[in-house]
């Protein structure tokens, strides 16, 4: 049953679409949901549509140094490649598209309660609710491209994501994964486990 929260916009897939979103956006183009694999020698997510099909996949090696991460699509065509920066008080990752599309993202330090990621290239920002697990991705003009929840207490890591501009999904999809790595990375070093050899 989908519950409509301003401050946590997570959905199911299946569900409509969260009601503050669509007051605020209008109704999404698309929704992708993502769903993380544990336990595996790669840190593997599985990014489904609004049925249950697998759109797209993500795999980071488990032991390297820059936490490479691969994307492709269904058909096995390389959708993106991201690596982290070591070494950084900011939490850097650069990211190629297939098509030679390069840009990086870094978080903004200083801020309590928000997240605010820059990505130098393009000239967007995702803006974050670190309470409410809520993002939204907004382009150069200050557009929204997407919005983005993460799932509470979940043990497989899921977001579902509100796409607003689909002839931009697979970029989309890259920040997507970009930003999982990022929390995931955060949660690991608070809880002492460095995340370094997760693979995210």
């Amino acid at each position: 049953m989908a519950v409509d929260s301003k401050y946590h916009r997570y959905r199911d897939a299946g569900e409509r679409a969260n009601i503050n979103n669509v007051e605020e956006y209008g109704v999404p183009a698309r929704s992708l949901f993502t769903s993380t694999k544990v336990f595996t020698l790669h840190h593997h997510i599985d990014i489904t549509d609004d049925n249950g099909n697998i759109v797209y996949e993500s795999n980071t090696k488990f032991l390297s140094i820059h936490r490479k991460t691969d994307i492709t699509d269904v058909k096995g065509r390389q959708v993106a490649h991201i690596e982290a920066k070591v070494l950084t008080l900011h939490a850097r990752h650069f990211v190629t598209m297939a098509d030679g599309t390069a840009f990086e993202l870094s978080n903004e330090l200083f801020h309590l309660v928000k997240d605010i990621f820059n990505i130098e290239g393009l000239g967007w920002q995702l803006r974050g609710n670190i309470v409410g697990l809520n993002f939204q991705l907004y382009d150069e003009n200050g557009k929204i491209v997407a919005v983005i929840g993460q799932k509470m207490l979940s043990l497989h890591d899921k977001y579902c994501i509100d796409i607003y501009q689909p002839e931009n999904e697979e970029i989309v999809v890259a920040i997507l994964v970009t930003l999982q790595h990022i929390i995931y990375e955060r949660q690991a070093a608070s809880s002492g486990g460095g995340g370094g050899n997760s693979g995210n």
